[in-house]
């Protein structure tokens, strides 16, 4: 949900340079990686902190589990605590989801 692959990009160091390829990565799951990030730049958050804060507002979930390969990628994804999601932002949210419901 970072976008670093987007446009075919494929950052060295990244789970896609050391796997060589995303398996999870076709048509579908592109257009919607780009819609979410989109959406988070559009509203000045980070795509990462975004899932992030978006999981941590579901009820059902015990957990929010993170990925991180650096110190920085970590940094990102623990400041998504303090990242509030709006109503609107939820809405639009949620609109994309019924959108893309399975990107996979």
């Amino acid at each position: 949900m970072t976008g670093k692959y987007r446009n075919g990009a494929v950052p060295k160091g990244s789970r896609a340079d050391y796997q060589k390829g995303l398996w999870r990565s076709n048509e579908v799951s592109s257009a919607a990686v780009d819609a979410y990030v989109d959406l988070a730049k559009a509203h000045n958050l980070d795509p990462a902190q975004m899932a992030l804060a978006f999981c941590l507002t579901r009820k059902f979930m015990t957990t929010v589990i993170i990925g991180a390969t650096s110190l920085d990628q970590l940094k990102t994804n623990l400041g998504a605590v303090d990242v509030h999601l709006s109503h609107e932002l939820l809405a639009e949210i949620e609109s994309l989801h019924r959108r893309f419901p399975r990107p996979f």
